[in-house]
């Protein structure tokens, strides 16, 4: 198997951590001899939060109030782990990046640079109405009615004009998977449509 990219989107509550740890696992399986850099922008985040600081306090401040970090600071966060992890011989699975549409052309950019071929973007489709039920049954501090229709809004208004760039583009393999199935069949569905199995 030759290195592979992945890319998640979906809705919030759509289960793509889910699907991204298994992904992980199956390449771990599939191809022990590879390493697999997953790249989860939101823990990356949280890490960088951690360290303190001026910026890690700004960031804080705008992650606790709910709102949107400029785009220079999610881009500078996985684009700074890219050049310190990749080697060019790993699978690599992103979530959470490049979610506004013209930071689209840089995530383009970057898988170019490191001559990423034939990368797959994952869309696991659920509904609006699926993702909030969802959502209100995990039970989380930030799973306020008022938060949840706030980042399906932002999903709508943002990440779906997102999409186009890369489902428009033949350098890409896009992946349409229906994510209101168990999490079994979810991972199943991905399995055959990425690989053929």
């Amino acid at each position: 198997m030759s290195p592979q990219t992945f890319i998640f989107y979906g809705r919030s509550g759509c289960g793509k951590g889910t699907q991204a740890a298994l992904l992980k696992e199956y390449l771990e399986k599939t191809d022990p001899n590879r390493p697999v850099l997953y790249l989860e922008t939101g823990q990356l985040l949280r890490e960088f939060v951690k360290k303190g600081g001026y910026s890690s306090e700004l960031v804080k401040g705008v992650i606790e109030a709910g709102g949107l970090l400029p785009e220079f600071m999610p881009i500078w966060i996985w684009t700074g782990y890219l050049v310190e992890h990749v080697t060019g011989n790993e699978h690599i699975i992103f979530d959470g990046v490049s979610r506004r549409p013209h930071e689209a052309p840089i995530l383009d950019s970057a898988l170019r640079f490191y001559k990423r071929e034939n990368p797959k973007v994952v869309l696991l489709e659920v509904s609006r109405e699926w993702a909030r039920e969802r959502l209100f049954g995990r039970g989380r501090n930030d799973d306020s009615k008022k938060d949840i229709d706030r980042r399906l809004d932002w999903y709508e208004r943002d990440v779906i004009p997102t999409l186009k760039f890369f489902e428009g583009n033949p350098t890409y393999d896009f992946l349409r998977i229906s994510g209101e199935k168990s999490i079994e069949e979810v991972h199943a569905d991905l399995i055959e449509k990425a690989f053929g199995k």
